[in-house]
């Protein structure tokens, strides 16, 4: 009953910086184009809507996953912040492809399945982005530099460089 409070709390206490910082994207004020603001504060509003019922109506009795559990969902956090920094200076379909299938090896450990499903989620998602959906600002691959690789990692790294 605590932890659903207190997760409630955090949960509350990130969707009204959320909404703080939504409200600070630069809009055309002429144009009347205020989409790019609302939508992210429509967000933020569910979101503290719902962490609002959590602290004032929590579960009795809450059953926390396995220790295991939280592992994975780490893992799948730092793969997923590693993709985001990897996609400038590597592209889009090889980053893509290892995320996807180190994704999947986690949801089902079968090697083989897990690299299939990596290649065609890449593969399908840049043919989805780039032809279909008309995206024209993605870049299947790039030959990276040493350099660029680590200014990319080095972001992730609290107090480097940036």
């Amino acid at each position: 009953m605590a932890s659903d409070r207190l997760f409630g709390l955090v949960t509350l206490i990130t969707a009204v910086a959320y909404i703080a910082a939504a409200t600070q994207i630069q809009t055309n004020f002429f144009s009347g184009e205020f989409l790019p603001k609302l939508f992210p504060i429509m967000i933020g509003c569910v979101a503290a809507i719902s962490s609002l019922v959590m602290v004032f109506k929590p579960d009795p009795d809450p059953d926390w996953p396995a220790a295991r559990t939280f592992l994975s969902m780490g893992i799948a956090v730092l793969v997923l912040a590693i993709y985001a920094v990897m996609l400038t200076p590597l592209g889009f379909i090889l980053p893509t492809m290892i995320a996807a299938g180190i994704l999947s090896y986690q949801i089902s450990d079968r090697p083989g399945p897990s690299v299939l499903s990596g290649i065609g989620l890449s593969l399908g998602l840049f043919v989805l982005f780039k032809y279909a959906l008309g995206l024209g600002n993605i870049v299947a691959y790039r030959i990276p530099t040493v350099e660029k690789l680590w200014n990319a990692l080095t972001v992730l790294i609290p107090f480097v460089g940036h």
